[in-house]
């Protein structure tokens, strides 16, 4: 599956040059780690993000979101959420700043 590669390049220009942010492909589109833990990435024109499972009601009450599920079996602690809901560039900071601080919240790997 082809991801929006426009979205990915938004992504890493929000996350800069940090050192501990690394790239790697994963589900079928792209993946953004923090310290090794997955924050952010992209399938298709959606944007995944790493809320951990404490956060997860209050993200699935946002705009254009649904649980991660690629398998038939839901992820709770991920949410996708649709590309046009991240249309704007303040509303994807807000995601990735969440994606990254979960992730920057575990031991790294």
């Amino acid at each position: 599956m082809a991801y929006d590669e426009g979205l990915a390049e938004r992504i890493r220009e929000r996350l800069g040059d940090d050192p501990g942010i690394t790239e790697k492909r994963m589900f079928g589109g792209i993946a953004f780690l923090c310290r090794g833990n997955m924050a952010v990435g992209v399938t298709g024109d959606d944007l995944m993000v790493r809320v951990g499972p404490d956060a997860t009601d209050a993200a699935l009450a946002r705009p254009g979101t649904r649980l991660f599920d690629m398998t038939g079996r839901p992820m709770r602690g991920w949410v996708v959420v649709a590309g046009d809901a991240v249309a704007e560039d303040a509303e994807l900071a807000g995601w990735i700043e969440r994606g990254r601080a979960f992730a920057a919240s575990l031991p790294p790997k």
